[in-house]
């Protein structure tokens, strides 16, 4: 299996627990959407709440925190020819640890629920899905749950 992913902790400590999740989640998603033969890989950064509301400032200019953000490289039309022969970056998801344990804790699931249901949020945006309209929602928590069921990682955890 190539390397998928490139994980990177900022301003929190590194955690081999986190990585584990976070390579099973995204192999998966590049399964299920018929991304392993590519040359695309995904960058995910770990980081705390006072980053990632310092990010989402600058590029959103929404001053406040959030639990994850993604920077796509691609529009999703372009993906679905997509045969690079380069490496080529799918974009950038950041998450905030902090906001995934709170939430993990206030939805009343695992660290690992949450922190997966992450990764696979942001995986849907670098793949061009959006949940702003309720017909998008829709068709992306579906593609979301998938991903978590076929991976055996529920609400009840």
């Amino acid at each position: 299996m190539e390397n998928l992913t490139q994980i990177d902790f900022q301003d929190i400590d590194e955690a081999k627990e986190y990585e584990e999740i976070i390579e099973k989640v995204v192999y998966e998603c590049f399964k299920e959407e018929d991304l392993l033969e590519t040359k695309l890989y995904m960058s995910i950064i770990l980081t705390n709440k006072d980053k990632i509301q310092e990010l989402n400032n600058t590029y959103r200019k929404i001053n406040k925190t959030t639990d994850v953000l993604s920077f796509p490289m691609f529009e999703k039309e372009e993906l679905e020819d997509f045969e690079g022969i380069i490496p080529e970056p799918l974009g950038d998801i950041v998450i905030s640890i902090e906001k995934v344990k709170e939430q993990a804790e206030e939805y009343g699931h695992s660290f690992e629920r949450e922190l997966a249901y992450m990764v696979v949020h942001g995986f849907y945006h670098l793949m061009g899905y959006d949940h702003i309209e309720l017909s998008d929602r829709k068709i992306m928590r579906e593609k979301e749950e998938n991903i978590l069921n076929k991976l055996q990682i529920t609400r009840d955890e």
